[in-house]
């Protein structure tokens, strides 16, 4: 493909603010929600500590952490709301608006000049050149966490975007834990014939390119045409300065380098979503072979088991099992992946419910939908699955362990479920449900009319001062009038 530089066309109207990394920066300062930390904080534990302080109120923007000249961003995305806007879309079409993205897909075009080469290193060194945090006690190291992995298939020539955790072992070597997904598969196939496989590891891209390295597609499919659906218009990219990957054009840092074939080393501990460890073991490695970035350019860090790391894999979760479902249950209404269950293992469905036996059926799709499920609650369509309230209050009330539990023994679930035994385990489902043969009494919730229309401004007084000198003063002046 020979590189251009004339843009096609937006689909639609203006770019949503997640368009950019910075202008998203701009709009998280207009609506009060970027804190800028003095200078010098310490990378080792001081910065995860004071994003985490500021998860899910403020993104946390670090001015010279430990005297590094490149600042260090943390918290871009911990609210369902701001994704929302990222997006440019009302919360509740969310999950619409990922599918059709993830359907639809917009070829991303290549440019020359891009601002994410405006500065090359060809001589490396990771600690000195990058400000890498360490984020948990535990943690082996300084991690890059929020770096997207982009891999190209060798013989298709089609590229996948992933993030995977990436320990800092030496000035030049990362390690890498690959899970059995898309890059393992692409590396594999080249280590089999004895040879190394290109990579890219992105840093600073916008929260829709985020976003979309999340997605749940089939092997083959890019996800930076996925962001290019999401922004409305393709995604100018640029080849790297040392291989055939093609990175986003508006990225901040760029890492380029080769996944060694027959190379593994130790990585780990590292603290993951579950709000575990990650146990040491021998990884896979990466050799960089040049960082290149814009002038002034932006890290961008994930911290381990917050909200930034759970709501970013599961909105892309939520959107892939609510279209897996609605393909088999037409009566699949919503679906909820709850924080409790770190964004990942617990997943609330909204049924209209039509038949009985149906929300086992859905119990069962959704377990065979990804394998990280591992606890299923299906519920009616008056309970609000956005909170886990709810959902607790109609199993509570709602739910029979001896006709309404379903249970799955010896299936594959999480490898990072510290519970499971190398990731085999059990997974379970709760009909919470109403019987359809219930009396419509017997389940009927209570509510107080008018209660939703009482409009609180106008019927507190705010001025009323002490209590006791309103009530006392009037039962007084009762007294007073009742004396004979």
């Amino acid at each position: 493909m020979q590189p251009v530089t004339t843009p096609p066309p937006a689909i639609g109207g203006p770019l949503p603010a997640g368009a950019c990394l910075r202008g998203w920066l701009d709009h998280l300062q207009r609506h009060q929600r970027l804190a800028v930390i003095h200078p010098g904080v310490d990378l080792c534990f001081g910065v995860a500590a004071i994003a985490n302080r500021l998860d899910g109120k403020s993104a946390s923007l670090f001015l010279e952490p430990s005297g590094h000249k490149i600042p260090v961003v943390s918290g871009l995305l911990s609210d369902r709301q701001w994704m929302a806007e990222a997006m440019g879309v009302e919360p509740g079409e969310v999950l619409a608006r990922f599918e059709q993205a993830s359907l639809n897909p917009l070829p991303w075009y290549e440019i020359s000049d891009a601002p994410c080469q405006q500065v090359v290193h060809r001589e490396v060194d990771l600690n000195k050149q990058l400000p890498i945090p360490t984020h948990n006690e535990h943690d082996s190291g300084p991690y890059i966490t929020a770096g997207l992995l982009i891999t190209r298939n060798t013989r298709t020539g089609v590229q996948n975007v992933s993030i995977h955790r990436l320990q800092v072992s030496s000035p030049n070597r990362l390690g890498a834990l690959l899970l059995p997904r898309h890059a393992l598969a692409f590396f594999q196939e080249v280590e089999a014939r004895g040879e190394d496989l290109e990579v890219a590891v992105v840093i600073g891209a916008d929260p829709l390119t985020l976003l979309a390295s999340q997605a749940i597609v089939p092997i083959d499919h890019d996800e930076l045409e996925i962001a290019g659906a999401l922004h409305g218009r393709p995604l100018p990219v640029a080849r790297c300065v040392t291989n055939r990957i093609r990175v986003p054009a508006e990225a901040e840092i760029v890492i380029e380098g080769r996944l060694l074939a027959q190379a593994r080393e130790m990585e780990g501990p590292f603290g993951e979503f579950p709000q575990y460890y990650g146990e040491r073991a021998e990884r896979h490695v990466i050799e960089v072979d040049a960082i290149t970035h814009r002038r002034a350019p932006i890290f961008h860090t994930i911290v381990g088991g917050g909200l930034e790391h759970l709501l970013l894999g599961g909105i892309p979760r939520e959107a892939s099992m609510l279209a897996h479902l609605r393909r088999s249950f037409p009566c699949v209404r919503d679906v909820h992946l709850a924080k409790g269950g770190v964004c990942r293992y617990h997943l609330y469905v909204q049924i209209d419910k039509r038949s009985e036996g149906e929300a086992k059926n859905v119990i069962l799709g959704a377990l065979g939908g990804h394998y990280d499920i591992k606890h299923v609650t299906v519920v009616d369509l008056d309970v609000d699955i956005h909170n886990p309230s709810e959902v607790e209050w109609a199993i509570a009330t709602r739910f029979q362990a001896d006709r309404d539990l379903v249970q799955i023994h010896e299936s594959q679930g999480s490898k990072l479920d510290p519970s499971t035994r190398e990731g085999v385990g059990s997974k379970l489902g709760f009909d919470a449900t109403v019987p359809l043969s219930a009396p419509s009494f017997k389940f009927l919730r209570i509510q107080v009319p008018g209660e939703s229309e009482v409009d609180l401004a106008q019927v507190i007084d705010t001025a009323a001062g002490d209590w006791r000198q309103r009530v006392l003063a009037e039962t007084t002046a009762e007294s007073r009038h009742d004396s004979p």
